[in-house]
């Protein structure tokens, strides 16, 4: 029996089937991982949910999933590079949807003792508090308020958190943290603007997980949602406990698994074009 942990999907369904077929994948046996954003940018989306829903896997919800279900709730409209349309077009639709707002915006697993989330944690987290503050959104999803959610959830502010957050902009910052961060300073105060490489953003501003100060530095960490965060300076992904998996499939480059058992990585080519960063 094997653990996968899989990057960003991005409706890069050929490379998902390829990449299960280079694991070896055994329904019966392994179990999969998700690091969130299954659908949007690439071409089929809808395989993608089909499939990965067929296969009963440990997931958590990515900004490009929330952005779906928005979607469907009518609090968000299709934009120009979207292409999750054929989901909303078909006759499982509502069963696929349901499905996916579901899932959780973070997995913590005792044994293996990994937590998975698709973007990032600010500074002032431990784990354990993380997990709570998703739990407070996952019950939101779960609720009769999700689409009252969806209509407050897009915006960059708050950008620190702090226990007196209330209403919308609690949840704002807790989901924009899990599925939006890329980089913050020593402080937490977080940053939306910043996307591009390790080693090009402005001053003060950090990668979060190469913040030392960090509540969760003692944690093996499993995140997806940054492309580029391989592009830049040498990470040393090693020492600060964590494990990025999107490599960037969705433009051109490869679809990434890493087994959790001895943290060996295996890789299929994109067969999507090439875009450089």
């Amino acid at each position: 029996m094997a653990t996968y942990a899989i990057g960003d999907v991005q409706g890069c369904y050929r490379e998902l089937v390829d990449l299960l077929d280079t694991i070896n994948f055994d329904e019966h046996k392994d179990q999969l991982w998700f690091t969130g954003d299954l659908v949007n940018r690439g071409p089929d989306s809808l395989a993608t949910l089909r499939l990965v829903k067929s296969m009963h896997p440990v997931m958590v919800l990515g900004n490009h999933d929330l952005h779906l279900l928005a979607i469907h709730a009518g609090k968000a409209s299709l934009q120009k590079k979207d292409t999750v349309e054929p989901v909303l077009h078909a006759p499982d639709r509502d069963e696929l949807l349901s499905w996916l707002q579901r899932q959780p915006l973070l997995h913590r697993s005792r044994d293996p003792a990994y937590t998975l989330i698709h973007a990032g944690l600010p500074p002032q987290w431990s784990i354990a508090q993380a997990e709570i503050l998703a739990a407070e959104v996952e019950a939101i999803l779960r609720a009769d308020q999700a689409t009252e959610f969806f209509a407050h959830m897009y915006g960059n502010t708050p950008d620190i958190w702090s226990e007196d957050l209330r209403g919308w902009d609690r949840l704002r910052l807790i989901t924009n943290c899990l599925t939006r961060l890329r980089y913050c300073d020593i402080a937490g105060r977080i940053s939306m603007q910043e996307k591009g490489p390790p080693g090009r953003q402005k001053a003060p501003l950090l990668p979060w997980y190469q913040i030392k100060s960090r509540l969760s530095v003692d944690d093996e960490i499993i995140f997806g949602h940054w492309a580029t965060v391989r592009f830049g300076e040498k990470q040393d992904f090693k020492s600060a406990r964590v494990h990025a998996l999107d490599t960037g499939c969705v433009w051109g480059n490869a679809l990434t698994a890493m087994r959790l058992e001895d943290e060996t990585y295996f890789s299929v080519p994109s067969q999507q074009q090439k875009i450089d960063h």
